[in-house]
């Protein structure tokens, strides 16, 4: 999808407020109503906007503690990945997940309410996680920068 700057604009205020009203939206971006809308819907439709959520203050919500953990297993054959891929999926502690090149097979981002509770998820669930043969965490001492919200390239 071709995105022009009226996109890319309605994106960005998306980005930021995903609350805001088609009127206020219209205003920003300097668009009719109707215009706004069906552009919108648009990007919906064609998935770039995928969905809309609640951002959690993830202190406040209980779980302010962040662990990377970088997990190599045994065989990387196409089986044995998908059966871990599987079953990160079922651990509510794991935030995101991606499958790397280098020394580590995965690198997961897990929040934890303390040092206790990530030894609960290390020993109950990481360990356990199929075709594991080594775990490597390393704790975040504090969060510099984070966001949401993408960079949207001008063509």
């Amino acid at each position: 999808m071709q995105l022009d700057r009226y996109d890319r604009a309605i994106l960005q205020a998306l980005q930021q407020d995903g609350r805001i009203s088609n009127v206020q939206l219209a205003a920003r971006v300097n668009l009719s109503e109707s215009a706004c809308l069906r552009r919108v819907r648009a990007l919906e439709q064609d998935g770039l906007i995928e969905r809309y959520v609640a951002l959690l203050n993830q202190k406040k919500a209980g779980v302010g503690g962040t662990v990377f953990v970088h997990i190599a297993l045994r065989r990387e054959e196409q089986s044995e990945l998908a059966a871990f891929e599987k079953a990160v999926q079922d651990i509510p502690e794991i935030m995101e997940c991606y499958l790397m090149t280098g020394e580590f097979d995965y690198l997961l981002r897990v929040v934890v309410s303390d040092m206790a509770d990530f030894e609960r998820v290390h020993n109950e669930a990481l360990t356990r996680l199929p075709g594991v043969a080594r775990v490597n965490s390393s704790i975040a001492i504090r969060t510099v920068t984070k966001t949401t919200e993408l960079p949207l390239p001008v063509k």
